[in-house]
């Protein structure tokens, strides 16, 4: 470039600025692997996601409460949609026929998800038991209701119309465990108890003379 200059003196070359030079970075190999490497990461972490937020199905919830032994009904559970569901390992609505008719192994809760762990095939009654029911006039039962699971202690009365040994066997007790108690039109009781196989037969000669008191002594 020339610059002009008075008087007239020839013009001069002005000084050219050196160009700038950028040196370049050497981008290692390993870093550039691990770049790629943390991007397809991200990628099937968000794919992942996104998947298991889609991953809709079918599973069975308890619509009321169900207590622990008692039978479970179709009308105890109702059918759900639930996103993500597999690692809860809830039932599938299709295995409804697979679960009526078991028996609840905890308490059943309504809103909750059932689980296969939730329910049982395996009889109340242990080793050395019989079952037994008992009707019962509503004054006789010892709570507003009884439940599967707990326990009861069976006490002989006295027999007004004898005397001597029959008298003094009155206070006899039998521990037992409910099964089950159902309400029939008449407004009685039926209970339903595990007793020891021994003391079934003298338990159903006192209650054919209704001569038998129910005692609460521990729920489930």
């Amino acid at each position: 470039m020339s610059l002009a200059t008075r008087n007239g003196t020839p013009p001069v070359d002005a000084p050219v600025t050196p160009p700038t030079v950028v040196r370049q970075r050497r981008v290692r190999p390993g870093l550039l692997g691990l770049a790629v490497l943390l991007i397809a990461l991200g990628g099937l972490g968000a794919a992942f996601a996104v998947t298991s937020v889609r991953a809709t199905g079918s599973y069975l919830a308890v619509a009321r409460p169900v207590e622990v032994g008692r039978e479970i009904t179709a009308a105890d559970l109702v059918s759900v949609q639930v996103a993500g569901g597999q690692g809860l390992r809830p039932v599938p609505a299709g295995r409804l026929d697979e679960v009526v008719g078991k028996r609840a192994a905890v308490a059943l809760l309504p809103g909750t998800l059932l689980t296969l762990g939730q329910v049982t095939d395996d009889p109340l009654l242990g080793p050395g038991q019989q079952q037994i029911a008992l009707g019962l006039k509503t004054a006789q039962v010892p709570a507003r209701k009884l439940h599967p699971g707990d326990k009861v202690l069976l006490v002989s009365t006295p027999d007004r119309s004898s005397t001597g040994d029959t008298a003094a066997a009155a206070g006899t007790r039998f521990s037992a465990t409910v099964i089950d108690m159902v309400s029939p039109a008449n407004d009685d009781k039926v209970l339903y108890l595990a007793l020891v196989t021994r003391d079934v037969p003298a338990v159903v000669a006192l209650a054919a003379q209704d001569r038998l008191a129910v005692v609460l002594t521990e729920t489930a």
